[in-house]
């Protein structure tokens, strides 16, 4: 299994956003410069959270992308919804029923034994997904980040150089 890139970037943009001050916004371009990826790939990720109501974006001299509620409301499985969409991630083509042993398709149990072992572990991987926050990152991200990081992602965000 490989999720999109653009799942990662709107997770780590979602933390950062979660860590700003309540009137403070970051344009998509800064968020691109922070992460250094590719903003116009960046900008894709960016449109689908604001699609799935998880940031807005504010026009102005100040403007820039926002949390729409708190991170504590926005779970994990709510960003790789937001990007890739509610497929699931496997997808059986019933190869069980081919070949040289094949028989009658009422002879198949109606859901194939791989499947439902990829099913389930679907489920198990979502449940994860739901009970994981933007907030319970963010508390983690500050908890481990090395402390320069730390001091270097202020100064960042203050426009102003770190030592």
């Amino acid at each position: 299994m490989r999720l999109n890139e653009g799942v990662e970037w709107a997770a780590h943009c979602l933390v950062l956003l979660a860590a700003l001050p309540e009137e403070m916004a970051l344009s998509a371009a800064r968020l691109a410069e922070y992460h250094d990826v590719p903003a116009p790939y960046l900008a894709k990720s960016l449109q689908a959270l604001a699609g799935a109501g998880l940031i807005d974006s504010r026009v102005g001299r100040h403007g820039g992308y926002r949390l729409t509620r708190p991170a504590s409301e926005i779970t994990l499985l709510d960003v790789v919804r937001a990007v890739d969409g509610e497929e699931p991630l496997f997808r059986c083509t019933e190869i069980r029923r081919q070949g040289p042993s094949r028989v009658g398709a009422r002879h198949y149990p109606p859901v194939c034994a791989i499947a439902a072992a990829m099913q389930r572990a679907e489920v198990a991987w979502r449940t994860e997904l739901r009970a994981t926050t933007i907030a319970d990152i963010a508390e983690q991200v500050q908890r481990d980040a090395p402390a320069k990081a730390i001091e270097k992602t202020t100064a960042w965000l203050a426009g102003t150089p770190a030592s």
